[in-house]
């Protein structure tokens, strides 16, 4: 473990406090805890044993004001580089090469009904391009979708539209993103050709959720049935919609915070604090099995 002979708190908490003022997408509350982070520091709130611990204080704090749970320390137990963004996208490198690609489950159920699952995330779409195709693809010939996100916990927007997709028929405005530097709005459309065949806009869709389906995953579910397109079957999810970008501010500890917001062309908001609420809730355990009875009921009509 990491002590306090080589982690001083300080610096850590300085550096986190001005990396929240500079890039947070709420400037306001972004002051607030660089305060309450600096007057938690000089009461010794994190005169701790280690950092993993001063990791999990900081994050409680940078929490308590509006509950965005993708402003964090995060710790890593394994030395990572200074270079911005580097921790975060080391760790999912090892989870893209153990996860088939983030493609762990593709199966043909009774009737004719094709389970997706998409786990443990949506990774980046360079990486993800080529398997994600490949299983949509084969999924395409069902005659009814499951898309399974239930142990997903977030990742690339883009790779949400490049799934998108192939659920679509036609280029569609899926989402727009506010970026707190410049002040400007990025938005998320389908792309108008995809590698190998659509499942297409038409077949039934249904998207599992849980209360561990986070982030871009949750962009997914939420995108798809503000459309219309997919019925969410499953629990209400984490409620996180704020892409954030990471830095590292000790070998072993990142700071991630915020810089934009989505808004949802239908809505006109998002999911973040209240999670995308499903259109037919139960246990995620049970959501399969509720899926595929919907699916086979809907292809006997």
């Amino acid at each position: 473990m990491t002590t306090l002979t080589n982690l001083q708190p300080a610096p850590v908490i300085d550096e986190t406090a001005r990396l929240l003022t500079e890039h947070y997408v709420f400037p306001e509350i972004a002051e607030q805890l660089a305060d309450l982070l600096r007057r938690r520091l000089a009461e010794g709130a994190y005169d701790v044993d280690g950092a993993e611990e001063l990791a999990r204080l900081v994050t409680a704090d940078l929490q308590s004001v509006n509950d965005d749970k993708h402003l964090r320390l995060k710790h890593h137990a394994d030395l990572v580089s200074p270079e911005q963004g580097a921790a975060t996208l080391e760790s999912i490198r090892r989870d893209f090469d153990t996860s088939l690609a983030g493609v762990p489950r593709l199966e043909l159920l009774d009737g004719g009904v094709a389970v997706v699952e998409l786990a443990p995330m949506l990774f980046p779409l360079g990486w993800a391009a080529e398997p994600l195709s490949a299983a949509l693809t084969l999924a395409s010939r069902a005659q009814a979708l499951i898309v399974d996100l239930r142990n997903n916990r977030g990742g690339d927007p883009d790779t949400v539209a490049f799934v998108c997709s192939y659920l679509l028929d036609e280029r569609t405005h899926l989402n727009t993103m506010y970026w707190r530097s410049g002040e400007r709005s990025e938005q998320s459309w389908s792309l108008p050709h995809v590698p190998g065949a659509r499942f297409g806009g038409s077949k039934p869709l249904y998207v599992l959720s849980s209360d561990s389906t986070f982030s871009a995953a949750e962009e997914l579910a939420y995108d798809l049935q503000q459309l219309g397109r997919a019925i969410v079957v499953g629990e209400a999810t984490r409620g996180g919609a704020h892409p954030c970008k990471g830095w590292t501010v000790h070998p072993h500890l990142e700071v991630t915070v915020p810089t934009g917001r989505a808004i949802n062309p239908v809505s006109g908001t998002n999911w973040e604090g209240i999670g995308v609420q499903p259109d037919i809730p139960c246990a995620a355990a049970e959501s399969l099995d509720q899926a595929h009875a919907l699916a086979l009921a809907r292809l006997a009509d």
